[in-house]
């Protein structure tokens, strides 16, 4: 399964994912440019989806399924995990909700399109309000073998890593990390991300004791904190 990436307003990523002959296009707004991809590398665009419904991603669907003979797939509908067919490879997709409650990832042998619920350096905003929900996707996101190829929904790599020098300034990874960064692809592994993003070190020593020291957490608090943060 290969993964072709796409960049389009200010800093939205949209995919094209696809096998031998056949693709599907996830949160297209370049359509142009994945058109002219597609018809370059005599790829039949078999599908139109998102990520999540928010309209930046969504914004070219329309467009899109009227210029393929694509099917949509519409990410509301998934509630649980679902396989799609691109020539005889497999496409994993699950529901990941947090961003959003209708947030989905897409998986395949070696790589995740994962939208606004893991980015590359920073997590979305939990605009569902749901935090544990949030917390769960997450979890089953960096329990994925730590090669596994992270593809967001946007590029905020730079602001990302800024932060993260506020939240763990001693994490010695964090240039390394920003060394990384190439803004003609966006991509990271999940352990790129365990070393160097904040917000999925849930198990980091630094951060705890972080944590500890901002008094942010009251003992209580603090063991069942260490309670739930299970080593992944």
């Amino acid at each position: 399964m290969f993964i072709q990436q796409f960049r389009y307003s200010t800093d939205n990523l949209g995919y094209l994912v696809y096998s031998t002959s056949e693709g599907i296009a996830i949160d297209a707004g370049g359509v142009e440019a994945i058109v002219a991809f597609a018809e370059k590398n005599n790829i039949h665009i078999k599908h139109v989806t998102n990520t999540h419904s928010h309209y930046d991603h969504t914004s070219g669907n329309e467009d899109l399924l009227k210029k393929t003979t694509a099917q949509f797939i519409d990410c509301r509908q998934i509630k649980s995990d679902q396989t799609i067919y691109l020539d005889h490879e497999i496409l994993e997709v699950f529901h990941t909700p947090g961003h959003t409650e209708d947030s989905v990832t897409f998986r395949a042998d070696d790589f995740l399109v994962t939208g606004d619920t893991l980015f590359n350096g920073t997590i979305g905003n939990c605009f569902s309000g749901d935090l544990n929900a949030f917390f769960q996707s997450l979890k089953r996101l960096i329990s994925l073998p730590k090669d596994t190829k992270v593809y967001g929904g946007h590029d905020y790599v730079i602001e990302s890593m800024k932060m993260a020098k506020i939240i763990e300034k001693e994490n010695p990874h964090i240039e390394g990390y920003i060394k990384k960064y190439n803004p003609g692809l966006i991509v990271t592994t999940l352990d790129d991300e365990l070393r160097a993003n904040p917000y999925v070190r849930f198990n980091a020593q630094s951060m705890i004791h972080n944590l500890q020291k901002r008094k942010m957490l009251t003992n209580t608090e603090f063991a069942r904190f260490k309670s739930i943060m299970e080593i992944y």
